[in-house]
């Protein structure tokens, strides 16, 4: 595969960037971990830098980066700040990025990677989902490469290698359903963030795991398909499938349908974004269908899951319709987080916010900036309504 490439991976502590880490450690004459970055998990980050020597870190929280500045006394480079993570994405010496950021926090390291051509491994949703006609654009300017790391994104990219676009008839996004795919809708008012934060086959961050838990995540997934393989809405389907083995599946216009198909396990989808379009042997483990037994489907209930139907409603609307619903989101599931709501308020005040605030074209950077800003302090000065 060439020379040993250096990786830039913001986001190390998290879950994806730890098993961005375990598949970089498998192969060392080819992936080198040049960049390590958290937002204020320094103890954790410290770990990282002792076992891989990265050339340089950076740290989003600032009094944390005081004080792991203070603890490596000049012996790693360091950046702090969110201009910090930015320098890091577009340094000359990164070959690829892993944005595993969660959240809006994501956008702007991504499109400076992108400015200079870099390759990025996209594990942050929201890049697309609030920017993805920016992105786009700038891809096709710097002549950039991105890459899903989204085990379903990832699933689909493997369904149309070899493909004519043309001949997709539909996209089949695969979810688990959640914690609470079964559960009365009576019972929805009482979850906890404990239950909630329980879900039945992925080991993720908190706030993925809660937006899988409403399956705003299987929305977020929908915008960022439409534009990863710039299909309309109406060619994109979510399927609800529990056991989490089929990751997403093609439709073709003969009727055929190709699935991609593994064992939950994130380090799949990236080795495959760093080392694509090739493959390389890795023990990662395998299907025993013999075991498995069956797999199920069922339509996903958007009576029980409104946020899944918002995601739908806000690609319709266009413009910044995304990045309100996106901003609103992620505000609610932290008021939830801190336990300041309760589950079902989440899509009622996303709800609130797309009917309250009013969707401009996406002219600029600035006009997402100015959508995902005022949805945040409309949610903030809003949930304590008695609407709710």
């Amino acid at each position: 595969m060439g020379k040993t490439k250096n990786i830039c991976i913001l986001g190390s502590t998290g879950s994806i960037g730890k098993n961005s880490l375990e598949v970089i450690a498998r192969f060392p004459e080819l992936f080198r971990p040049a960049s390590l970055t958290t937002n204020s998990n320094i103890d954790l980050l410290e770990q990282q830098i002792a076992r891989f020597k990265p050339q340089r870190v950076g740290v989003l929280n600032e009094s944390a980066a005081s004080e792991l500045k203070k603890r490596l006394n000049g012996s790693v480079e360091m950046f702090c700040g969110a201009e910090g993570l930015q320098e890091l994405a577009r340094a000359e010496e990164t070959d690829i990025l892993i944005n595993s950021l969660v959240g809006f926090a994501g956008l702007k390291p991504t499109i400076e990677a992108i400015k200079k051509g870099k390759t990025v491994a996209l594990a942050n949703k929201e890049t697309l989902v609030v920017a993805g006609e920016l992105i786009t654009a700038l891809i096709q300017k710097h002549h950039a490469t991105l890459i899903p790391i989204d085990s379903e994104h990832s699933a689909i990219l493997q369904c149309l290698a070899g493909e004519n676009p043309e001949h997709i008839s539909r996209l089949m996004l695969t979810a688990s359903g959640g914690p609470f795919l079964h559960l009365d809708n009576a019972a929805f008012e009482t979850i906890s963030v404990e239950a909630a934060l329980q879900h039945p086959n992925w080991n993720m961050g908190n706030k993925i795991t809660i937006d899988s838990a409403t399956l705003m995540n299987k929305g977020l997934e929908v915008i960022e398909a439409h534009w990863l393989f710039n299909l309309p809405l109406e060619k994109i389907e979510v399927v609800i499938h529990p056991q989490s083995i089929i990751h997403s599946m093609v439709e073709f216009i003969d009727g055929s349908v190709k699935a991609q198909l593994g064992i939950p396990d994130m380090k799949l989808p990236i080795q495959y974004a760093l080392t694509y379009p090739e493959r390389l042997s890795a023990p990662h483990p395998r299907i025993d269908f013999v075991k498995l037994r069956e797999m199920t489907f069922f339509a996903p209930d958007t009576e029980k899951f409104p946020c899944l139907r918002l995601a739908y409603d806000a690609m319709r609307k266009g413009g910044t319709a995304p990045a309100i619903m996106n901003a609103a989101n992620e505000i609610a599931v932290e008021l939830f987080l801190k336990k300041r709501i309760g589950f079902t308020q989440i899509p009622r005040l996303i709800e609130q916010a797309l009917e309250a605030i009013p969707v401009h074209p996406v002219a600029s950077l600035e006009s997402v900036i100015e959508a995902d800003s005022t949805a945040r302090k409309f949610v903030l000065s809003s949930f304590n309504s008695p609407r709710l």
